[in-house]
Parts: structure tokens; C-alpha cells; sequence
């Protein structure tokens, strides 16, 4: 799947993001930083976000140590 605002290839962590903020039943998603852009958040923001959201539970995101940008290291 790729973004629908930039064309970027997408990871889990952007789609995950994607749904968490937009809607969760979503088939069309953009990646984190044209996400974050949308709702006037910095990418780091974003990110900060996710962890927080892993944190709690929330089934949308792998569970730590995976990485937003390649899936292997920590967010």
C-alpha cells in the first residue's frame, strides 16, 4: 500500500497511525509524516504518540522494540 498524499511506500507503523487518528476501517492511508502534517504535529510528536499508544495496548501498533521506519529497532 502506498500514501495517498506523498506516494511513499507504507510500513505498519503508518497505516497504524493512519487508522488510529482518521479511521480505523480505513482501505486508502498516508504515511506518518503526511499524517502528522494534516494535524499540525512534528513527526517526533508523532512518533511519541505511537509509543504512548503501544503503552497502552493499542493493537494497531507491533509491540516494542520494533522501529516505525524499518520494523527492527526501537521507536
Amino acid at each position: 500500500m502506498r500514501c495517498t498524499a506523498c506516494g511513499k511506500e507504507l510500513t505498519v507503523w503508518d497505516e497504524g497511525f493512519f487508522r488510529k487518528l482518521v479511521n480505523r476501517g480505513a482501505e486508502e492511508c498516508c504515511c506518518i509524516p503526511c499524517t502528522a502534517a494534516h494535524f499540525g504535529l512534528t513527526e517526533e510528536k508523532a512518533r511519541e504518540m505511537i509509543r504512548r499508544f503501544q503503552k497502552t495496548g493499542c493493537t494497531l501498533f507491533p509491540s516494542p522494540p520494533a522501529d516505525p521506519e524499518n520494523g527492527s529497532e526501537r521507536l
